[in-house]
This record gives C-alpha cells, structure tokens and sequence, in this order.
C-alpha cells in the first residue's frame, strides 16, 4: 500500500501523507517512501518541495508512530532511527522544502515541520511537541530544531507542558512563516514553491546550505555532551518512559507519580544506570 502521494509539476515535487487510518503517523514504512521520493527529486533537481497531506482531515500528522518506539531500556530516539534520518534527509535536500499545514501537528511531525524551511499554516493548525505526556527524552538536535526557530520561553513552555498552541501563536512564536485561509493555502503555497524553482538553483542551493550550516554552528564541550547524553539515558531506562509508553498503548493517562513510587519502592537494586 502506497503511503505517500508523490507528484512532480512546475519543478516543484509534492509529498503528500496518505495514510490517514493511522493519522498519518511518521512510521518506518511511510518514512522509507518520503526518503525514497527525497532522492527521486534529488535525481530530478526540483525547485522546491512540498510537505502536506493528501486530504483536509482535522489530523495533519500524528507524529512518531508510538508503536514503533522501544517499550524501555533503549533510546527511543537514535541518530539512526528513521524519523532522525527524514529530518536530516529534509535539512540537507539542496532545494527549500516548505510545509503546508491543515489540521494538528504532534510530536516527531511538529519536528519534521521544524526540519522544513518554511511553514505555511491555515487556522486549523495546532502545533504540539509531546515528549513529556510519554517520558520520552529527546536529543540535542530536536532541541536545536526548535530553538533555532522561536523564543527560548515559548520552546520551554511546548516542551514542559505538551500543550498544544494554535497557528496564531505559533506564527507570533516564529514557528509559522505565514497564517493563511483555509480557501487559500493551497493556491499560496504552491504561488511561493514555483515562485522559489524559478529563481538560480544554484543561488538558493548555497543560500539553504549555508543558512543551515551556520544556524547549526553550536560548539558544545564533549564534556557537557556526555552529561546531556547521561540525563537521557537516566530517562529511557527510568520507569517513567516505560509507563509514558505503556499508557499511550493502553489509552490511558500516564501516571508519572505511581511509576516513581513503584520504582522507589523495589529500591537501588533494580534502579536505571545514573549519569555522571
């Protein structure tokens, strides 16, 4: 079954999710095929590249595909996990990649849409990055994704509570480029993607790689690096990331404080390695 809907017209390529029993969750399967036409487009040398859904469904994309992550005692989210490599697969596409949202964005998709160069929301998008309703602990570089685009109180603020905000604040916020209607998002995205594949390849190739390269100049001591990593570790083999995931599986609200209790109570000899 086809998972994606990939077109190509005008220079300009569509990747469009299409798998809406599952609210398009980012899965390994869907994801193979968006990496799959990223190279195809590559092949071809698009101009531009849109990411949207193949329908108007109040769900843009659920994010990562729950079922897929480790139940415990491993990291959810490695450099080779297949979400990680669509991010970097989206950064390091030399044409702008531009997300057109209708509808709720969450988690790994809220990233996925950070990984893109430009964002253009009607006002049924809701954006919301989920880490803390499972106990998940995410990486530096999902971090960075989002520090890189809004204020450093809002990206505390979407990581702490899990709450969602709407396109209006998320455009205030720098996430979002543009609000525009429902009527016409389409009609403007595709306006600004064609606009984009008929200005010098080469010219917006080097803007893209130079623009990313220099956003991500964060030098980061190994030091502080190995502490980061150890606080995750922490998380991913603590008891809260079991029950965070456990509870999405069974639909249930998570219960982080009867998770700790249960974990205090068996005592140090069945506690998580600690980080340095």
């Amino acid at each position: 079954m086809t998972l994606i809907q990939a077109q190509l017209k005008d220079r300009v390529g569509t990747l469009a999710f299409d798998h809406y029993a599952k609210r398009n969750a980012l899965g390994a399967d869907l994801i193979a095929e968006m990496l799959s036409n990223l190279d195809e487009f590559a092949r071809q040398k698009v101009g531009a590249v849109v990411i949207r859904a193949a329908s108007d469904q109040p769900v843009w994309s659920s994010g990562h595909d729950v079922a897929e992550l480790p139940l415990a005692d491993l990291d959810p989210i490695p450099y080779d996990e297949p979400l990680e490599r669509l991010l970097r697969a989206v950064k390091r596409f030399p044409a702008p990649v531009i997300a057109m949202v209708h509808g709720s964005v969450w988690g790994g998709a809220f990233d996925l849409v950070m990984a893109c160069d430009i964002v253009l929301s009607d006002e049924t998008g809701v954006f919301a990055i989920t880490p803390a309703k499972l106990g998940l602990p995410y990486n530096t570089n999902g971090f960075l994704n989002f520090m890189g685009r809004a204020p450093l109180g809002i990206v505390k603020e979407m990581f702490f509570t899990a709450d969602p905000i709407s396109a209006e604040r998320a455009l205030r916020a720098g996430f979002v480029n543009e609000v525009i209607s429902e009527a016409e998002l389409e009609e403007c995205t595709y306006v600004m993607a064609r606009t984009i594949a008929s200005r010098s390849a080469a010219a917006v190739a080097a803007a893209k790689q130079a623009i990313h390269e220099l956003s991500d100049a964060v030098t980061i001591s190994p030091g502080t690096y190995e502490r980061l990593h150890g606080l995750r570790r922490d998380a991913y083999f603590g008891p809260e990331y079991h029950e965070g995931i456990q509870a999405f599986l069974q639909k249930r609200p998570p219960d982080f404080e009867a998770a700790r209790a249960r974990a205090d109570a068996r005592g140090t000899r069945d506690a998580p390695p600690t980080s340095r």
